[in-house]
């Protein structure tokens, strides 16, 4: 069953994956060409693939700029196409940022802003602030990082501490029609939060922002305190006129990818149970909780009779405790084979739908019941692993690395628990 069950798995991940890919969700969502220019701007790690799409599909001139993660690129012919730095910000990022601001600045009524969002614009546009540096955002970033802040959390800091987030490139576009076209990496699809929403009325405040760095003990660099405190220039809010002719369309969701996956394993003959598609916390607490669903299903035959599949999105954090490697999809994975403690039927597989978890050259990793006996023959302790954050370098022992290479698309963490029959 094990070849099998991995192999389910992995189709069910390609399926989630697929039913994000730009080609497809983009094209049917294009707005009306305009009278005047139409610039196109974007940032994320499915930016470029996007920008292609709307180059495939676009029945007028067209012109812009967008950026990616590195390699992450896609070939355009009329959209100039960026690399930068993620997950902190680099200054590839700072210079397509001031870019950006101009392309849109100085557009009439006539003229359509085409907006191109995805997972990973937070740190892929970085616009300090005035009086901040690059320098101090990326301090206050590998803090947030390391403290394990959700990426609502982190957002909203980076918002206050920009001059394109949490709507300001929207505002700096009126009086010109703004349509974003964003895919949804965040638990509960908020436009606001994709990407620090660049054209998006922004909820929060300074003080919001500040209750952040409290929560965490973050209390540096200075500077970026500093201006969060002084609270000068509040991010565009809801009933801001420079944002009266901004909308967003979201064309995929983590919940769309489920499904897919979902539709894969019922013609497997596998009952697929969707647990959620916002799922957040510490990723080995949340490893703990669809160990012992998943446990029950193969004792108890709930929530649903094996075989099944047990299907959860959304995006974890991990506080960085250790000094070894991986990504919170191989931390999940990790702590969900220490509690499942090799049980004969479960099988697992987490990824990362952009392809990359965190920082490492893998989307995730599989789990097989004999995963914990293969790592004791190597002489490696799955505990003392976890312990030190080394998922990765457990993984990567085993051979059960997931890896894609950048799928240019991003509706954010893909798990799947198989629970086989009995005797099978």
């Amino acid at each position: 069953m094990t070849r099998a069950a991995q192999a389910l798995l992995r189709r069910m991940f390609d399926a989630a994956v697929a039913a994000a890919a730009p080609k497809e969700c983009v094209p049917p969502h294009l707005p009306p060409r305009p009278r005047g220019r139409t610039v196109v701007v974007g940032a994320g790690k499915a930016a470029a693939a996007m920008a292609q799409a709307v180059e495939a599909h676009w029945d007028g001139p067209l012109s812009g700029l967008v950026v990616t993660r590195y390699g992450h690129a896609a070939r355009c012919d009329r959209i100039e196409v960026v690399e930068a730095s993620h997950p902190v910000p680099d200054a590839a990022g700072r210079a397509a940022a001031e870019r950006v601001l101009a392309l849109v600045s100085g557009l009439g009524r006539d003229d359509l802003v085409l907006c191109l969002i995805s997972g990973g614009g937070s740190a892929l546009l970085a616009a300090p602030a005035a009086g901040l540096t690059l320098e101090d955002k990326q301090a206050l970033i590998r803090a947030l990082l390391a403290s394990g802040a959700s990426i609502g959390e982190m957002n909203c800091v980076r918002k206050h501490l920009s001059a394109i987030k949490g709507g300001r490139r929207a505002a700096a576009a009126a009086p010109a029609a703004v349509v974003t076209l964003a895919i949804s990496d965040v638990p509960g699809d908020d436009p606001s939060v994709i990407a620090s929403g660049p054209t998006v009325p922004d909820p929060t405040t300074f003080a919001d922002a500040l209750a952040v760095l409290g929560k965490y003990g973050i209390a540096e660099p200075r500077a970026a305190l500093e201006h969060l405190r002084a609270a000068r220039e509040e991010t565009p809010k809801p009933d801001d006129p420079r944002l009266a002719r901004a909308r967003t369309v979201l064309v995929a969701t983590p919940q769309l990818a489920l499904e897919a996956a979902a539709a894969i394993a019922r013609a497997g003959g596998v009952a697929p149970v969707i647990l959620g598609d916002a799922i957040e916390g510490e990723a080995r607490e949340v490893a703990r909780v669809h160990a012992g669903i998943a446990l029950q299903a193969a004792r108890h035959a709930q929530p649903a009779a094996p075989p099944c599949v047990l299907l959860s999105g959304g995006e974890t954090t991990v506080t960085v405790r250790g000094r070894g490697r991986g990504g919170r999809n191989a931390e999940f994975m990790l702590a969900l084979a220490v509690a499942l403690d090799g049980h004969p039927r479960v099988h697992a597989l987490a990824g990362d739908t952009d392809g990359i978890d965190g920082t490492e050259d893998n989307a995730g990793c599989a789990l097989a019941p004999d995963s914990l006996a293969r790592a004791a023959a190597l002489g490696l302790n799955a505990k003392r692993m976890l312990a030190d954050n080394d998922a990765y370098g457990f993984f990567a022992a085993l051979g059960d690395l997931v890896t894609t290479g950048p799928t240019l698309t991003n509706v954010n963490d893909f798990r799947a628990i198989l629970v086989a029959a009995r005797g099978r």
